[in-house]
């Protein structure tokens, strides 16, 4: 064998452990890949199946709260005397509630619950909710401000419940006029007819005041809605909603507006828990020989059993 033969094959057998070696590098870097994916994998389904678990759990807590709250509005709806509405909106942006690790539980509208609440019963004042919301429609439309007149008329329709000014806007505009508002929005209808009695129902009204707590529909304006806000939160008969919900926890504060006629006695409002949490609770009743404001004792127990079932 000559030396350019010896040359050869010594190349070929080079290139022939290059060969090896770059396979064997190969497999290696296969080999580790495959563990990362192999890693990357595990951890995926680790946190898939955590979210999974929270979820759960939240549907679960979620499940329990209303079927407890369920069980107790149709016991106190039972002869029909009585209507609730209850709609969660959430903790308030920054709130302690909203830190919660329970946050996702109270998320807005999670919790909503009603019993006996589309049944057609006298509104006494809470009507003036819905003047309200035509008055802040009219608004956006340009054919509507804040003079000193509709000023004071605002103040005395919702701190003090009277009637002038309500009913000079059902004789300025019309009851049907201001129906087919009121139908617009989803609401029942017809609230006014001549001769009657206004009537509407406790999911109505916690639509309206949900509207109005999210700033959406009629209540857009976040102006305007907090003027309005604002009365209902210093409106002075306080002896319903607000009262029971202080019972179950000082320090909560109420934006209400209550009605009383004869035998009925209603209040429709939103409640804002110290920690922040927010929900809207409508509550009507008749009947059991009610006069005056003899049927509020109830809507306090109402108040105070409904947010201690939800939230405490």
């Amino acid at each position: 064998m000559n030396g350019q033969q010896r040359s050869l094959r010594g190349r070929i057998r080079l290139l022939a452990a290059y060969a090896v070696l770059g396979l064997f590098v190969l497999l290696i870097v296969h080999l580790v890949g495959g563990a990362k994916d192999t890693k990357s994998d595990s951890i995926d389904k680790q946190a898939t199946e955590k979210v999974a678990t929270q979820a759960n759990q939240v549907s679960t807590k979620q499940r329990k709260i209303k079927s407890e709250l369920s069980k107790y509005l149709a016991k106190v709806t039972k002869d029909k005397t009585v209507s609730v509405s209850f709609y969660n909106l959430g903790a308030t942006k920054g709130s302690t509630a909203a830190k919660s690790k329970n946050a996702a539980v109270y998320k807005a509208g999670g919790l909503a619950t009603e019993s006996n609440s589309r049944t057609k019963e006298i509104s006494a004042s809470t009507y003036k909710l819905f003047i309200s919301a035509y008055l802040m429609h009219l608004k956006q439309q340009g054919n509507y401000s804040w003079t000193t007149a509709n000023e004071n008329g605002f103040y005395q329709m919702i701190v003090n419940s009277s009637n002038t000014y309500p009913e000079s806007i059902l004789t300025t505009y019309g009851d049907t006029t201001v129906d087919q508002f009121i139908k617009s929005q989803g609401w029942y209808s017809p609230v006014f007819q001549i001769n009657e009695i206004s009537a509407t129902n406790s999911h109505s009204l916690m639509l309206l005041l949900k509207d109005m707590a999210q700033y959406k529909g009629a209540f857009s304006n976040k102006s305007d809605t907090t003027k309005i806000l604002a009365l209902m939160n210093k409106q002075i008969y306080r002896t319903g909603i607000p009262t029971g919900a202080k019972a179950a926890k000082k320090g909560t504060k109420v934006a209400d507006k209550v009605g009383w006629l004869n035998d009925t006695n209603n209040d429709a409002g939103i409640v804002t828990l110290p920690n922040g949490q927010r929900y809207v609770l409508v509550i009507m009743t008749h009947g059991h020989g009610q006069s005056g404001f003899s049927g509020f004792p109830k809507i306090v127990k109402i108040t105070k059993k409904v947010q201690e079932i939800v939230y405490e």
